[in-house]
């Protein structure tokens, strides 16, 4: 069973009780990131891409992964990272400042994301909106049944991006989409093929190409 630790807000005092999610090894055990029963949680201020991830080692195969660091959010509006047992998670990419040439960029992202709730609209979602929530991959758009994300033009998609999403839809039992304009990695292909998450490429003129079988299947039947 997976650990429960008491969490008071500090914002609002409030009291709760936290339970790590569990997620799926590829050797098919539950990993559960191990809490720090005497660790205090901390509000979440500017997120950054190594406050998003832990390290687990699976219990049963030893294989070692990176998952979705536990936070609870209250209800007051306040978002709490859980501290958790053991090391943060590698391969951390170093944070850039902003310059005057990253700032085009967010105007082809917000253009990218306009195209994909457009082709979402068209497979049948409907209610397709930003959830507002902060992530390292782009940005996040769901509907009713349905999480999809807008990955960054600044680089390609990584395995670590496709999983993320995948995890975050078997959460909330919505299917997952992926679109992006900079690519996605060989491995990051082999992983959405496993998990059967659909790619799409967004071309220069905005419109979304299937670039793997689940993609090209949901684009054949519609949603």
């Amino acid at each position: 069973m997976p650990e429960s630790v008491p969490v008071r807000c500090p914002a609002c005092r409030r009291s709760h009780r936290y339970t790590a999610p569990s997620y799926p090894c590829a050797c098919g055990a539950p990993v559960t990131p191990p809490l720090d029963l005497d660790g205090v949680p901390a509000p979440a201020g500017h997120r950054a891409w190594a406050e998003e991830w832990v390290a687990v080692r699976c219990g049963r195969c030893g294989l070692r992964g990176e998952w979705p660091r536990p936070e609870l959010g209250c209800p007051c509006g306040t978002v709490l990272l859980i501290p958790v047992a053991g090391p943060p998670a590698l391969h951390v990419p170093a944070e850039r400042p902003e310059t005057s040439a990253a700032r085009p960029a967010r105007d082809e992202d917000r253009d990218a994301v306009t195209a994909v709730v457009l082709h979402l609209r068209r497979l049948g979602h409907e209610d397709v909106r930003r959830t507002g929530r902060p992530s390292p991959s782009g940005v996040e758009l769901a509907g009713r049944g349905v999480l999809a994300q807008v990955g960054p033009s600044a680089r390609p998609v990584t395995p670590r991006d496709v999983e993320c999403l995948w995890l975050t839809a078997m959460t909330a039992s919505a299917v997952c989409r992926y679109f992006t304009a900079a690519g996605y990695t060989e491995e990051a292909r082999a992983r959405a093929d496993t998990l059967d998450v659909p790619l799409f490429l967004l071309g220069p003129a905005g419109a979304p190409r299937p670039v793997n079988g689940p993609a090209e299947a949901l684009d054949a039947d519609g949603a």
